[in-house]
């Protein structure tokens, strides 16, 4: 029989199954806990790093949206709605991120200026230093910047 850890280091697919009914019939002490433990915790991280992706992927779009005025069309509106649809199925699985708004921002927006600068061929000092746009803002369907 395969050992708990080699299985999670060989089929973590299987591994999570049978933690799981470990768990379910309540046999606890028969479960690698500490490795549960730190894959919610990592879950938990995933999730954040999903929505600074999703967020840099609409300040993107608002960047250019704001400084490309000339090039706006259907295809950035689009992307405009789908990362705030997206953003806001991931806020409404993980509430309690909405409270680390500010952070989550602040790092979106340090990968969204260098990308919107490079993509643009504007200089950074085209962009502001810091997000203009609160979290309430850019989720704002009727909000598009001029």
């Amino acid at each position: 029989m395969i050992s708990r850890l080699s299985l999670y280091d060989t089929d973590f697919f299987a591994w999570s199954q049978e933690q799981a009914e470990l768990l379910r019939t309540g046999r606890a002490d028969e479960a690698d806990l500490a490795v549960i433990a730190d894959e919610i915790e990592s879950m938990g991280k995933s999730q954040r790093r999903a929505i600074v992706s999703r967020l840099a992927i609409l300040i993107l779009h608002l960047l250019k949206w704001e400084r490309q005025p000339a090039l706006r069309g259907a295809s950035w509106r689009l992307g405009i709605a789908n990362a705030r649809d997206a953003l806001a199925d991931l806020f409404g699985e993980n509430s309690s991120l909405k409270a680390q708004s500010d952070s989550l921002i602040v790092s979106a927006y340090r990968y969204a200026r260098r990308q919107a600068a490079g993509e643009t061929g504007l200089p950074d000092a085209a962009f502001p230093s810091t997000c203009p746009w609160s979290l309430e803002t850019l989720l704002d369907e009727g909000f598009w910047p001029d």
